[in-house]
């Protein structure tokens, strides 16, 4: 975990833990500062997408919806971290625990731990946990504060259902934060005088309540996004799941305790964030903090590498072309050659993000040199790619292949080809085994540095390395065997999820019917991450064809009405027609979500139509709700099974969780073919 660095201690120059795409710790204030979003990422890779329990779908009145749009008035303000109504919340008023969550809307390490926000959600549902927002837009991200006036003047108008639609959308379009956008986004979300939020908009009328908030920020020690407080408790970073996980369900036992004793539900969250400040620890000093020792068994397997194979410290990196922080990170991996020699030899791994389009190009195009120069090939074609960077696009990658003296037409086939989308593709499978999350990652004889940390750093981690492992080489250690030796006993790939969930015996089917995989979905017409995640699943059955085949279980959860019914007409739909028309209806449903009738009946009556089914039959299963039972059935399944939250998938028995990218498909996918053979 990074320290803060010595010279800057300014809060807005606070670093967070468990970097991603992170920056290096260079001097200045203003440096340190551009790196608070990045050193936030953690554990969670692009997706973990579980199903949200919408804002939107909590009512103002439940939801503590506040004065915006006519919500009740309410205040915590007596607590030290003071929330209240003129803040967007999701979930209830009387909520044992209350999560205030500091965020920007430019920033992609906030962007990332949204999905773990929704896993808290779908796990812990809105009578046991509340999420409140507050802006934090870092004075770096020239979009953050416009985006923050933005969402706050559509709660304003329209409540907490239309605040969190718009954030989903900006969340879902960072890339794209604009006047246009916002505009755009505040109709999708509901609001309806447009002249009015365009007028608000232009005179910064919600400015204010985002300066209170950064005010607020800075004065309960957030120093970075995302920042968390948990009835008073400071989580920072964009954690994974367990680690929110922890604290909440110890929050929930404290307060359990409390309103047992005699405080009242909707004093709970005053009374705890009170007493959790009067017990807070005080801040450890930075040099008393408990480094991470633990080492990872990473695999050098046949990647790139840089220095002798009897060096004394293997440096895995995972990284990325287009990242400014690897960039960066690569002054101090020039250092160690320059101090170390042949005792630090680097190994890298390929795991272009995202948000990065020309990381991968430039990817193909280092491995084509490698291809074609060999070694050496490689790593010039890694000096010029970032010497080249950002400056990464398709002219420029061909400038950077005639400098080098390759093959240029080789080197364009490469790109247009994906011709090492293998290679790539298998690098990223480690970086997600080895909770490798963000850009620059290292492994330094398996164990974990993360960031674009300054020589020292490294150096202090290096130097301990090489001590033990001359001490090995005293007991007679191989030069050669070194690093298998060190980090044999190291963690290991984590064995995926299984869940055994019955396949249904009479259900739609997409795909091959004797495919040796099968995917089993179950899902929510309602849930909008179960329509996000068709992407996914479109482009698995574009690349797996005839491998792969897909069921379907139906999983309404409780907080979309909607859904029951709009189940049941897809039922029908197959019972009429079969899979076919099942499918067909799936799409429609899918289509129309968020449109302004959506799933309601006289919608679902239109959509019979569409797919060309008896429509007499049709609303006479309707109305006498004649799958609900089969509905009811596969709910069961799934509830019975531990899974409470959509979109879910068990793929020959691996379970994935939630709106996941491809890649996640993928791997389990492959993994299913080859032990089904």
């Amino acid at each position: 975990m990074a320290k803060d660095h010595k010279e800057a201690k300014t809060p807005e120059a606070k670093a967070q833990p468990a970097a991603a795409d992170s920056g290096g710790m260079n001097t200045g204030v203003a440096v340190i500062g551009f790196i608070l979003c990045f050193l936030a990422g953690a554990a969670l890779m692009w997706g973990y997408d579980a199903h949200r329990l919408k804002s939107g779908d909590i009512t103002a009145d439940n939801g503590g919806g506040g004065s915006a749009a006519g919500g009740g008035t309410w205040s915590d303000s007596d607590s030290p971290v003071p929330v209240d109504s003129k803040d967007p919340v999701w979930g209830n008023r009387t909520a044992p625990v209350t999560v205030v969550t500091f965020s920007d809307f430019q920033c992609p390490y906030c962007g990332r731990v949204e999905p773990t926000l929704e896993q808290v959600k779908t796990t812990y549902g809105p009578d046991k946990v509340r999420i409140v927002w507050k802006n934090e837009p870092l004075p770096f991200h020239q979009n953050a504060k416009p985006s923050a006036e933005a969402a706050q003047g559509v709660f304003e108008l329209k409540g907490n259902e239309a605040f969190w639609k718009f954030h989903d959308l900006a969340f879902k379009n960072q890339t794209s934060l604009s006047q246009e956008n916002y505009e755009k986004w505040a109709q999708a979300a509901g609001v309806t005088d447009m002249a009015k939020y365009k007028a608000g908009l232009s005179s910064h009328k919600w400015a204010d309540k985002v300066e209170k908030d950064h005010a607020l920020a800075k004065q309960v020690g957030i120093n970075g996004t995302p920042g968390f407080m948990i009835n008073g408790v400071s989580l920072s970073g964009a954690q994974p799941f367990e680690k929110f996980k922890s604290v909440i369900d110890q929050e929930l036992q404290k307060a359990q305790a409390k309103i047992a004793s005699g405080t009242a539900k909707d004093k709970v969250y005053v009374a705890m964030s009170q007493e959790n400040k009067k017990n807070a620890p005080p801040p450890a000093d930075e040099d008393e903090e408990k480094e991470d020792k633990s080492v990872w068994k990473v695999p050098v397997g046949k990647s790139p590498v840089l220095g002798n194979d009897k060096a004394l410290v293997t440096i895995v990196m995972f990284s990325d072309f287009q990242c400014p922080y690897c960039k960066r990170g690569e002054e101090s991996l020039k250092k160690i050659r320059e101090t170390y020699g042949d005792k630090v030899r680097v190994v890298w791994k390929h795991e272009p993000l995202p948000m990065h389009p020309r990381a991968e190009p430039a990817a193909e195009l280092a491995m084509e040199a490698r291809a074609q120069k060999g070694e050496k090939g490689f790593w010039d074609a890694h000096d010029k790619l970032f010497e080249s960077a950002p400056k990464l696009e398709d002219a420029d990658l061909e400038t950077v292949a005639k400098d080098l003296g390759l093959n240029v037409e080789k080197v364009k086939s490469a790109i247009k080809d994906h011709r090492y989308k293998k290679e790539i593709d298998a690098d990223q499978d480690q970086a997600d085994d080895f909770q490798a999350s963000g850009t620059p990652h290292f492994f330094i004889n398996g164990r974990r540095l993360v960031g674009a940390q300054p020589f020292e750093k490294f150096k202090s981690v290096i130097d301990e390395e090489v001590t033990k492992a001359n001490a090995l080489l005293a007991k007679g250690t191989k030069p050669a065997d070194l690093y298998d030796t060190l980090v044999k006993d190291g963690k290991g790939v984590p064995e995926p999820e299984k869940k055994n969930v019955a396949l249904p015996t009479n259900a739609p089917v997409k795909g091959n019917p004797s495919a040796k995989v099968t995917i089993l979905e179950i899902s929510d017409f309602q849930c909008p991450f179960c329509k996000r995640v068709n992407e996914s699943v479109k482009e698995v059955m574009k690349n797996y064809g005839d491998k792969v085949k897909i069921t379907w279980r139906h999983l309404p959860l409780p907080m979309h009405p909607d859904a029951p019914l709009a189940a049941q007409a897809a039922q029908e739909a197959f019972k009429q027609k079969g899979s076919e028309a099942f499918w067909k209806m799936h799409d429609l449903l899918f289509e129309n979500q968020g449109t302004e009738n959506g799933l309601k009946r006289e919608a679902l009556d239109k959509y019979a139509q569409q797919v060309g089914l008896d429509m007499a039959k049709f609303k006479l299963a309707l109305d006498n709700q004649t799958h609900k039972a089969e509905v009811d059935a596969d709910a069961k399944v799934a509830n019975d099974a531990g899974i409470n939250g959509t979109p879910a998938f068990i793929i020959n028995g691996y379970y994935v969780n939630g709106a996941q990218p491809y890649a996640k498909f993928r791997k389990v996918i492959d993994r299913a073919l080859a032990e089904a053979k």
